[in-house]
């Protein structure tokens, strides 16, 4: 048998996070390191590999129903090669060090065991915008693999040249910045996404550090229904894009 399929051959490598290809994530365990992963993001694996849920404390139960915001995770562990993808969006390989990482939660694939996640509040409006009130914040040392609709774009923040992002299209950022949701116009201006520009809200960060947005304002997943109305525009209510897309990478 012949064909051009046989050109996507395993990628050879000694790293134990890297990219089989741009859309889908490989992991080398050796029995020592779990990982955590996106539940049902399992596409294939090779060696003696067991995936178990993971557990989740009263605490974090209880922040996950008050918030919305939360990981719905596996543990991946013993020996072999795990291959993870969602969606067949990109993914990203990022280092955590000591300044942490804020991501909302729809777009992390999978991280190192040792690190802590917590749901924490940002400045944000409650109910409007993708982005939400709150989000989940990364600290420890090692690697978090991401997910975007389409390539990013990292933004460098600094004191003197502060970075403004669609909130439906901010992915991730430095937890060290400063954050502000705002809109550019004013009373009832906002709720009509700034008149005829169909932009709606912005988050803005100060001080140093990065942004990651991606090219994408919250697409629906397979098979979503789109909400109508004003609710569902400004992703608000049951029609809302976090109501609609509930336990999918849109959440």
């Amino acid at each position: 048998m012949q064909s051009p399929l046989f050109g996507y051959n395993e990628q050879q490598t000694q790293d134990r996070y890297s990219l089989q290809n741009s859309q889908m994530l490989r992991v080398v365990l050796e029995g020592h390191d779990d990982i955590l992963a996106r539940k049902g993001t399992m596409v294939a694996y090779q060696g003696l590999v067991e995936f178990d849920a993971e557990y989740q404390n009263s605490s974090q139960h209880r922040a996950r129903a008050y918030t919305g915001e939360g990981l719905d995770l596996m543990r991946c562990h013993g020996q072999g090669t795990v291959y993870l993808a969602n969606l067949g969006q990109h993914v990203h390989i990022l280092d955590v060090d000591q300044d942490g990482l804020t991501v909302d939660s729809s777009y992390v694939l999978a991280m190192d065991s040792g690190l802590h996640h917590e749901v924490i509040a940002v400045d944000s409006q409650y109910g409007i915008s993708g982005s939400g009130k709150y989000q989940l914040n990364i600290t420890g040392r090692g690697k978090v693999a991401l997910v975007t609709s389409g390539m990013p774009l990292m933004m460098q923040v600094t004191p003197d040249k502060y970075v403004n992002c669609d909130a439906d299209a901010i992915v991730a950022w430095s937890t060290g910045l400063r954050v502000q949701m705002q809109a550019q116009t004013h009373s009832s201006g906002v709720w009509r996404r700034r008149g005829n520009t169909g932009e709606g809200w912005e988050l803005s960060f100060m001080g140093s550090g990065y942004a990651l947005v991606q090219p994408s304002e919250l697409l629906p997943p397979q098979n979503a229904v789109i909400g109508q109305g004003l609710r569902a525009q400004y992703g608000m209510g049951q029609q809302g894009v976090h109501a609609q897309n509930q336990g999918n990478v849109w959440s």
